[in-house]
């Protein structure tokens, strides 16, 4: 079974910082403020020192670019948590990172389009947490190897879609991000619409095995996913410096 660590550094490979640096075996990313992920130090392996030092230069490194100090800690996070917890850095959601194997699934009842880009229309579509995409949105969810933009129209462009997802390969790992149904196109299979084709075209490029994240207390969504075969694999919340 793959291991949190591992799982987590391909998982980044899918959904980048528009900058990145490494500070020891963690990871800075910063992507103009969208996401969490994009936005924060993944906490894996070695600290590049003791651990208040560590914690004080993430701080000092995103202050320096404008955004809110944010650490992504998967898993146990043991010594690390504490030490941002001691810091003053104050505790978000637990987000559930699922996974499945990938076998043939049936072809979606619905058509289905792919895209190596997301146009205005899908970016309409996407509505991160509830809200518009800011500006950096574009850029960030473009910013992997061969990323597909899933979308069910019910009419051409420029109209919003139905529904949208996105998904990225990596080490035979399909990561799916960004799955979204308009509120008025809701319980008609559209999710799960899109999610076949992005595991068909996954399929295609070599992926064995599925992940995907949610926030805990999305229970609509994780009873979707329970019913495609999800399990959980690990969680890992943040943690924000005081302001």
């Amino acid at each position: 079974m793959i291991d949190v660590r591992t799982l987590e550094e391909v998982a980044a490979r899918t959904w980048r910082g528009l900058e990145e640096e490494r500070h020891g075996d963690w990871l800075l990313r910063a992507g103009g403020g969208f996401s969490g992920r994009a936005n924060s130090v993944l906490v894996v392996g070695q600290s590049p020192g003791p651990l208040p030092d560590a914690v004080a230069s993430v701080s000092r490194w995103y202050t320096d670019r404008g955004l809110p100090p944010r650490a992504q800690l998967p898993g146990p996070a043991g010594a690390a948590d504490a030490a941002f917890a001691a810091a003053g850095w104050t505790r978000g959601e637990d987000v559930l990172v699922l996974t499945a194997p990938l076998p043939d699934r049936p072809a979606p009842d619905v058509p289905v389009e792919l895209s190596p880009a997301p146009d205005d229309a899908w970016l309409a579509g996407y509505r991160y947490r509830g809200a518009a995409l800011p500006p950096p949105a574009r850029a960030v969810l473009t910013r992997a190897e061969c990323p597909m933009f899933a979308s069910v129209r019910p009419a051409p462009a420029p109209a919003p879609p139905a529904a949208v997802a996105r998904g990225a390969v990596a080490d035979g790992w399909l990561v799916i991000t960004a799955v979204t149904v308009a509120e008025q196109f809701r319980r008609h299979g559209l999710a799960r619409a899109v999610m076949a084709a992005l595991a068909a075209a996954g399929r295609e490029r070599g992926a064995h095995s599925c992940l995907l994240q949610v926030s805990d207390d999305n229970e609509p969504a994780l009873a979707l996913y329970a019913r495609l075969g999800f399990t959980e694999h690990h969680r890992y919340h943040y943690r924000t410096a005081p302001a």
